[in-house]
């Protein structure tokens, strides 16, 4: 037992969690910061250091400074735990750095849920990343097309050979596809792109595959009788998507104003919706990035790589549609299945040098980058749920306002416990406003 009373769970992974640490925390946001940070360590086995680098910010003014240009300082956000995740059997503490109330709190909440249905199932291509490569002034589409597929082989080995170590892991150029992007005519020479299939293993693989573009550029232009424009990587990675699906029992869905079936349906027909209309579907597919950026941040990837690959993937038929879909099973229960693009790495890049991202790592305890993603999608699908739960149930705006309540609180001046109580009594009003937040502050130091 904690000394707040609480008991967590195991302290040590059991063999039952194939050796992960249980994502099972109950209570975990009653604690202080001292309990939560006591109990994260002895879970995870954090060093004092790695304590006390997420007391201090995970980031100095001089690691900035060797990260991007012209640093004055550094930005923080805060960096939070998503609880409850198990996939593929396995438990996961997700650490999420995001500044919006209610968005780990939720993602937790629908992890619980899905918990109690098996947990999310998920998986995942291999780590292959497109460079593109531009031939444009081509006198003939057709035969340049023709020529460079005649010659795949030995492009195939060019691009390799500018590789070397990404071929030792493993790794390396796959394939080459040509594509016609505006066929010649009589009066008008024509552009084509050629895609190099690069697997990056645990990399993102940017650099790599710019890189491998570059090497062979010249070459594909010569075959094609043409002239090469930009060689660089595709940031709609659909070679590299992740997939998961979970099931979530109708009893864990009920809410004070509804049973099961009534919430069940209601997410259902928000789904529908969702696949009907791009303009809701684009905010259904922000409520799932709500819940992988933050992930995304944590571990040092780029989240606006992430971002433009998933919406990108979800315009790809030409219509904007939902990332995420649900449906009412053979049995009776929830169905959720999530697809999308995952182009992010384990190794290489923000991760050489912010200590936050490799902590951020080490507390996943992931792999791979191929798991890391299958993660990361999971809390996507997890914030979904929690998102159209909320709507079908009891409407957004009360369980998000009762926690932006802490915000507005502090944002008035309350400190110590009177933040808990100003926002209690902004929570019961329904009115999460600044100027009431003053008021009640200032009518409970009267009477203080």
């Amino acid at each position: 037992m904690s000394k707040s009373g609480h008991d967590h769970g195991p302290r040590h992974p059991s063999p039952s969690q194939g050796g992960s640490v249980s994502s099972r925390v109950p209570g975990f946001y009653k604690l202080s910061i001292d309990e939560r940070l006591g109990l994260l360590s002895e879970r995870s086995q954090l060093s004092q250091a790695e304590e006390a680098l997420l007391r201090s910010g995970c980031l100095s003014v001089e690691q900035a400074n060797h990260m991007v240009e012209n640093v004055i300082g550094t930005y923080a956000l805060p960096l939070g735990l998503g609880l409850n995740f198990q996939i593929n059997g396995r438990d996961h503490l997700v650490p999420m750095c995001v500044e919006e109330p209610s968005v780990i709190a939720a993602a937790s909440n629908a992890a619980r849920m899905v918990r109690e249905g098996g947990g999310f199932v998920a998986e995942a291509d291999p780590p292959l990343m497109i460079a593109q490569v531009q031939i444009y002034d081509v006198p003939d589409t057709e035969s340049g097309t023709q020529a460079i597929l005649a010659d795949k082989a030995a492009l195939i080995a060019a691009c390799n050979d500018a590789q070397p170590n990404l071929q030792k892991r493993g790794g390396g150029t796959r394939d080459i596809e040509v594509r016609t992007l505006e066929a010649a005519t009589a009066d008008r020479p024509g552009m084509l792109v050629v895609h190099l299939i690069v697997d990056c293993c645990d990399a993102m693989g940017a650099n790599l595959v710019n890189t491998v573009a570059e090497s062979v550029a010249a070459r594909l232009a010569e075959l094609a009788g043409g002239c090469y424009g930009l060689r660089i990587l595709s940031n709609l990675a659909d070679r590299r998507c992740v997939r998961v699906r979970c099931r979530v029992p109708l009893a864990v869905l009920r809410s004070e104003r509804f049973d099961g079936v009534a919430v069940r349906d209601g997410i259902v027909l928000a789904s529908r919706f969702a696949e009907l209309d791009p303009y809701r579907a684009a905010t259904h597919n922000k409520g799932i990035m709500n819940g992988i950026d933050p992930v995304v941040l944590a571990t040092g990837n780029d989240w606006r790589g992430v971002e433009a690959g998933a919406h990108a993937f979800a315009a790809r038929s030409g219509v904007y549609r939902p990332l995420a879909t649900w449906r009412a099973g053979d049995d009776g229960h929830l169905l959720g299945q999530i697809e999308l693009p995952m182009a992010i790495g384990t190794v290489g890049g923000t991760l050489r040098v912010h200590p936050g991202a490799r902590l951020g790592l080490q507390l996943l305890g992931v792999k791979s980058a191929t798991e890391l993603g299958m993660v990361m999608a999971s809390v996507g699908l997890a914030s979904n749920l929690a998102a159209l739960r909320a709507l079908a149930a009891e409407g957004i705006q009360q369980g998000h306002m009762s926690l932006h309540a802490r915000s507005v609180a502090v944002s008035a001046g309350a400190t110590g416990d009177l933040v808990d109580v100003v926002a209690a009594e902004l929570a019961k009003l329904g009115d999460v406003r600044h100027e009431r937040a003053v008021q009640i502050l200032g009518q409970l130091q009267d009477r203080a």
